[in-house]
């Protein structure tokens, strides 16, 4: 699979999938994957329990990474 089709980069106010997973940020420091919401601040990186994906946020980026 494509490097591509396993991440996601989104900013404040827009939403994705990757693959199946919704991916969302609600608002700067806010996500959410799967249903499950997140506070998240500048330069954290965090797994999501629920699904096999981790976050980074980069100032107002946001990058969604599928764990293999």
């Amino acid at each position: 699979m494509p490097e591509e089709a396993n991440t996601l980069t989104l900013t404040p106010a827009k939403h994705d999938h990757l693959g199946r997973l919704h991916c969302g940020v609600t608002y700067d420091g806010f996500i959410v994957v799967a249903g499950e919401p997140h506070n998240i601040k500048d330069g954290e990186e965090i797994n999501i329990r629920r699904v096999p994906v981790k976050v980074k946020r980069n100032g107002s980026e946001y990058t969604f990474s599928r764990i293999a």
